[in-house]
């Protein structure tokens, strides 16, 4: 008879993606997962499958939870302007309270790059990003708040480019003048 899960699955996922996200794949050790998450190893292995199984996971659900949070800002978007900045003052702000943490996303491209399954879940998160910028802007664009020369797809690999870069920078702590400055002019590519 199989025994019952003695741990909330979600809650562990979320409590192993902020260990991962706070201390990188490499400097969190399996003691550091069992210890955080309050189970034993028999117990994590049974759920997870290993720890790089459970890294997966909880990038996963990162992805999904900030590009989900992102893309529901633009489907939803009545103007493009104030939602993209909306979007870049929201990672700013993050950045700035938080340098040390900076995105997962980010984090996980510089220090997994080797990885494939980490490689193929950045790609497709900043190719769902870029997606719905595009169609967004695609919208923007029909309604008259971007002018006819702007290339909507284009412009969204831009602004997908630049997201990624505001967020290295908010881990080498530039300051807000910086990011905001370069928000600002960012922003100017949609006029």
């Amino acid at each position: 008879m199989a025994r019952t899960r003695e741990f909330d699955l979600d809650q562990a996922l979320d409590r192993a993606m902020d260990l991962f996200w706070r201390r990188g794949y490499a400097a969190t050790s399996l003691q550091d997962l069992l210890t955080e998450l309050s189970i034993g190893s028999g117990s994590l292995y049974a759920a997870f499958g290993s720890k790089d199984k459970l890294y997966a996971r909880a990038l996963e659900r990162y992805c999904s939870q900030y590009a989900g949070g992102i893309v529901e800002l633009l489907e939803n978007a009545d103007e493009i302007r104030p939602v993209v900045r909306a979007a870049l003052t929201q990672m700013v702000e993050a950045d700035l309270e938080d340098p040390e943490r900076g995105c997962l996303l980010v984090n996980a491209a510089t220090e997994r790059g080797d990885d494939p399954g980490t490689v193929d879940r950045v790609a497709i998160t900043l190719r769902l990003l870029e997606s719905s910028l595009a169609a967004a802007l695609e919208k923007a664009k029909a309604r008259g708040e971007l002018s006819a020369d702007k290339e909507p797809v284009a412009l969204a690999r831009f602004l997908t480019t630049f997201v990624q870069g505001l967020r290295v920078v908010g881990r080498a702590r530039l300051g807000r003048a910086f990011v905001e400055d370069a928000v600002d002019t960012a922003l100017r590519s949609l006029d």
